[in-house]
């Protein structure tokens, strides 16, 4: 083993195996070949990644990347349009009714006996004059004869009388004047009893009559009350049949008393029409004009009671049926109108959405009055030609895009039909 001091020292060589320093001086130690390679390949790779990086940053200072879009534009809200209008507009007045016959009648008996015949049918539409029952009229008949007969021999004793007093008074003095005063009181005596019998005649034949039930009006027939044979009587309440009349037929419906005096001023120009609908407002049954206004207020719901009346010559309206009325007491000239579909309800009172050229939306603050036909009498707020939303509100925000269309043709004719301007 050997030490120098600029010399390192060796290790000594182990028996077979190579021989390899063992350290080197402190501060001098000496690279060897497979450390310096990986070494340069760094330095080359951070050239490399340095050139690159300029290269980068000089592309993108001439060639520069537009910024992508922060956020997508949202789309246009679809909805439907509806065109402000202007034009006469029909006032209107709503009510609630109820159809009432315009007569109605409960068939008795006047007289007592057996039914021997029942001539109609329930529900069936029978005519005045029209045979409803027969009542066995052998009774009647038989006292009817009676006082003809009766009548006969009071005739025959009157001629009789007649002739003795004429033969007294061409007798003279031949006769007695108190035997021709009896016989003038004969006379008298029998032609009140002819007069009598005539009456008695006239009773039989009326009781007679009685005995043939006939239909007092034209109408329809309700449910039979009594079956052939039954014996009915004169005295007892139950009638045999009822019979209303519809044709014409009448309803009654009511008002608020506020709105009298516009009724009252339309009823005295003329006929006021009226119409009658279903009670859900969706089918019209009948057109008619309002016949009566009631003589007095109801104070207890300060409503007034109206009458109309209606031809109801297809039956469309029923005795007891629940209606919905429309009565027309004058006409607006160039109302400004909307559907009412496009009045909306907000925190700070009535609104629409008014679309500009832009196709933007705008909340537009309204004030209305009467709505009748699907369309309301727009008081201020809105101007003839404007476009506003009819459907679709909901999604709808103020300021925001729409895309709008205008409703079908055949919307336009169901409008037209429901009466508006």
């Amino acid at each position: 083993m050997r030490h120098d001091s600029d010399s390192a020292f060796i290790a000594p060589r182990a028996e077979g195996g190579p021989r390899r320093p063992a350290a080197v001086q402190e501060g001098h130690a000496r690279p060897t070949p497979g450390r310096t390679r990986p070494a340069r390949r760094g330095w080359v790779v951070l050239v490399l990644l340095l050139v690159a990086g300029g290269g980068a940053f000089a592309w993108q200072r001439f060639h520069p990347v537009p910024p992508a879009a922060t956020a997508k534009a949202p789309a246009p809200v679809p909805v439907r349009l509806a065109p402000v209008q202007q034009g006469p507009f029909p006032v209107v007045l709503g009510g609630l009714g109820t159809v009432q016959a315009y007569n109605t009648v409960q068939v008795r008996t006047r007289v007592d006996g057996e039914i021997l015949r029942i001539a109609f049918k329930e529900g069936q539409m029978v005519h005045k004059g029209d045979l409803l029952v027969q009542v066995d009229p052998r009774p009647y008949q038989a006292a009817f004869d009676q006082a003809k007969a009766k009548k006969t021999q009071d005739e025959a004793n009157l001629r009789n009388a007649k002739a003795d007093l004429e033969r007294y008074t061409k007798l003279g003095d031949y006769a007695s004047r108190q035997q021709t005063d009896t016989q003038a009181a004969t006379v008298a005596q029998l032609t009140a009893q002819v007069a009598a019998d005539q009456a008695a005649i006239d009773n039989a034949e009326t009781q007679l009559g009685y005995a043939t039930i006939r239909a007092p009006l034209d109408g329809v027939t309700g449910f039979r009350q009594v079956d052939t044979g039954n014996i009915v009587n004169a005295a007892t309440q139950t009638g045999i049949v009822t019979i209303t009349q519809i044709e014409p037929i009448t309803v009654v419906y009511t008002a608020p008393e506020s709105e009298l005096p516009a009724v009252a001023k339309a009823f005295g120009s003329g006929p006021v029409p009226v119409e009658a609908w279903t009670s859900d407002g969706l089918t019209k049954l009948s057109d008619g004009a309002l016949s009566v206004i009631n003589n007095q207020v109801d104070t207890a719901t300060g409503t007034i009671r109206l009458k109309a009346s209606f031809a109801n010559a297809d039956h469309a309206l029923w005795p007891g049926l629940s209606v919905s009325t429309r009565m027309r007491v004058g006409v607006v000239q160039e109302a400004v109108t909307v559907p009412d579909d496009a009045v909306q309800h907000g925190p700070k009172g009535l609104y629409a959405f008014v679309v500009d050229k832009a196709q933007k939306a705008h909340q537009q603050a309204i004030t209305v009055g009467r709505s009748g036909g699907g369309r309301t009498l727009v008081r201020s707020g809105l101007s003839p030609g404007q476009s506003v939303i009819i459907e679709g509100q909901s999604r709808v925000q103020d300021g925001g895009l729409v895309a709008g269309s205008r409703p079908t043709e055949t919307a336009r004719a169901e409008t037209a039909a429901t009466g508006a301007p």
